[in-house]
C-alpha cells in the first residue's frame, strides 16, 4: 500500500485485534502447584497494577512520559513523506549512523516490514533504498559498508541526541570527510540528514553552522523509546516502509494503554513478570520470535528491558535485587541450541513467545517419501503449520516440565500490527518500573564505560579515568599468552 493511501487513523473494527496476550502457562493449574502464579497471585497482582495505574497516568498528564504521545504526532509524517520521496527518487542506499536505540528500533521495524531480501533484490524491483544499520565500530564491518555502497547514490541519516555519542560521531566524521573529498563540499547537503536534540548539543552546533537537513528527537524521549520519532520514521519511510500504518498501530496500542488494567496487554504483561521475578524468581526473561521477520524485535525488546530495568536500587535507595535480564533467542533455529538449557537447566527463566497466526508464504511441503514412515508424515503439511506447530508444541513442553512460558501473538505482521506491538511494550517498561518503584527512563549504569573510553581517547575533562585505568592496567598479572616471555 503507497504512504499516499493511508493518511488516517483506521477504524476500531480494522484494529481491534492486532495483538493478544495467552498467559495460561504461567499459572499453577499449567504448572503446578508452587510453580506458577495461583488464584490469589493473580488477585494481587490487579490490586498492585491498580497503584501502578494511578501512578502512570498522574505522570503521563504532567507530561513526564512524552513517549506516549508519539504515535499521534502530525509534525513526523509531513517530514516522513518528503523523505520517502527523495528516497525513491534519488538514492539507492540509506544509511544509518547511530548504536542503541538510534538503530535497533528501525532495524527491528525494517526487518519486520520490508521484504527479509530487500537488501539483495535488484534495484528495480526492490523500488525503494536498501537501508543499512551502521550499529558498530569494528573498522572492518565499517569499512565493508563503505565498500559496499557508492557515495554518491547513498543517503546517511546520523543520529544521536546528545552529539557526542563517541561511536555514532566518529562514523559522521568519516562519512563528512569522505562525502566532501569524494563529491565537494556541497554534497553535504544533499547527502546527509542529522537527527538530534531540537536545542543543545555540538551536533545541533554542526547543523546551525552547516544548515544540514535536519529533524529533531523530541525532549524526554530517551533512545530505547525513541523508534517512533524522527529516529525511526524518518530512515523508515526512505525505504518504503508504510509508517503512516505503523503509527496508526501504534495508536491503538496506545489507546488500549489507558484502558482498565483487566484488559490492558501492556500491563498485565508487566504485572505477570513482576510477579514471576519477585515471587518466583525467575530473573530472566527470553524473548523468543517464531518468525525470521521478528527476529530483530528480540534485538530492540532486549534494550528496552534491560536498560529500563536493570537499576541497582529503588527511587527510595534500597537496594532493587529482583529485576529481569532479557535475553534473545530465535524459532524455531535455537530449539536446537538453547531450548536445553530452559527445559532441563537453571530454572530462573520465563520464556515469551512471539508467534505469528498468518504467514505471507505458506510453503506447502510436498507428498514425497511416502514408504518413509519418518518422513512422510511430513507431507500435505506446510511451513507455515510446522514453525506454528514447533511453537505450541514447545510451550506445551516447558510448561508440562514446570516452565513458565507466555505468548504474545500477530495475526499477521503488518505495520499496523507492529506499531502495536512497539507501543504496548514500551509501556509495559515503564509500568514494570513504577511496579519496582525504580526509574525506566534513565541509564546510569553505562555512563561509567563511557567515562573511561574518553579518557583513553584523550577528551578534556577525563584525564583522571585515564589515570585510574592506566594504575589497574600496571597491576594485572592474571593473563594466559600462548607465548609467554621467560623472565631473567
Amino acid at each position: 500500500m503507497s504512504e499516499k493511501k493511508s493518511q488516517k487513523l483506521m477504524t476500531k473494527d480494522e484494529v481491534e485485534d492486532l495483538l493478544t496476550l495467552d498467559y495460561n502457562n504461567v499459572t499453577s493449574e499449567a504448572l503446578g502447584e508452587g510453580k506458577g502464579l495461583d488464584a490469589q497471585d493473580l488477585a494481587e497482582m490487579k490490586n498492585l497494577l491498580s497503584a501502578a495505574y494511578k501512578d502512570i497516568e498522574c505522570r503521563y498528564k504532567k507530561g513526564l512520559l512524552p513517549f506516549m504521545d508519539l504515535p499521534k504526532d502530525p509534525d513526523i509524517l509531513k517530514a516522513a513523506r518528503k523523505l520517502a520521496d527523495m528516497g525513491r527518487k534519488k538514492f539507492e542506499n540509506v544509511v544509518v549512523l547511530g548504536i542503541g536505540g538510534s538503530a535497533l528500533g528501525a532495524s527491528a521495524v525494517f526487518t519486520a516490514l520490508r521484504p527479509l531480501n530487500h537488501n539483495s533484490l535488484p534495484s528495480a524491483k526492490r523500488g525503494w533504498p536498501r537501508l543499512i544499520v551502521a550499529d558498530n565500530v569494528d573498522p572492518d564491518g565499517f569499512a565493508a559498508i563503505l565498500d559496499s555502497v557508492e557515495l554518491k547514490s547513498t543517503f546517511f541519516n546520523v543520529i544521536s541526541k546528545s552529539g557526542t555519542t563517541a561511536e555514532t560521531m566518529s562514523q559522521f566524521m568519516i562519512i563528512y570527510d569522505q562525502l566532501q573529498r569524494s563529491l565537494g563540499k556541497s554534497s553535504l547537503k544533499e547527502h546527509l540528514l542529522v537527527t538530534t536534540d531540537p536545542n543543545n548539543g555540538v551536533l545541533r552546533r554542526i547543523v546551525e553552522t552547516h544548515d544540514f537537513l535536519n529533524l529533531p528527537v523530541p525532549t524526554g524521549v530517551g533512545g530505547r523509546f525513541s523508534v517512533l520519532t524522527a529516529v525511526g520514521i524518518a530512515p523508515l519511510a526512505m525505504v518504503g516502509v508504510n509508517v503512516t500504518d505503523l503509527l496508526n498501530g501504534a495508536a491503538k496500542g496506545q489507546e488500549d494503554a489507558h484502558k482498565p488494567v483487566a484488559a490492558n496487554k501492556a500491563y498485565i504483561f508487566a504485572g505477570l513478570n513482576y510477579l514471576l521475578a519477585t515471587l518466583k524468581k525467575r530473573s530472566s526473561l527470553v524473548m523468543m520470535p517464531y518468525a525470521d521477520s521478528l527476529a530483530r524485535v528480540a534485538d530492540w525488546f532486549g534494550q528496552l528491558w534491560n536498560e529500563s530495568l536493570g537499576k541497582a536500587t529503588h527511587l527510595d535507595g534500597s537496594p532493587n535485587p529482583n529485576t529481569q535480564t532479557a535475553i534473545k533467542a530465535l524459532g524455531v533455529t535455537d530449539q536446537h541450541s538453547q531450548l536445553q538449557m530452559y527445559m532441563d537447566g537453571s530454572d530462573e527463566k520465563t520464556i515469551c513467545f512471539l508467534g505469528v497466526d498468518s504467514f505471507k508464504q505458506q510453503a506447502p511441503i510436498p507428498q514425497i517419501f511416502k514408504d518413509y514412515e519418518e518422513l512422510s508424515y511430513l507431507g500435505g503439511h506446510t511451513l507455515a503449520e510446522l514453525i506454528n506447530f514447533e511453537r505450541q508444541g514447545t510451550a506445551r513442553a516447558l510448561s508440562e516440565n514446570g516452565r513458565p512460558n507466555l505468548t504474545l501473538t500477530l495475526p499477521r505482521v503488518t505495520a499496523q500490527s507492529i506499531g502495536y506491538l512497539i507501543q504496548t511494550l514500551e509501556v509495559a517498561a515503564v509500568v514494570s518500573g513504577s511496579l519496582y518503584n525504580i526509574d525506566p527512563l534513565d541509564q546510569p549504569g553505562v555512563e561509567l564505560g563511557k567515562k573511561f573510553t574518553y579518557g583513553l581517547l584523550g577528551r578534556t575533562g577525563f584525564e583522571d579515568f585515564k589515570e585510574r585505568y592506566k594504575s589497574v592496567v600496571s597491576k594485572k598479572k592474571y593473563i594466559v599468552k600462548s607465548n609467554p616471555t621467560p623472565k631473567g
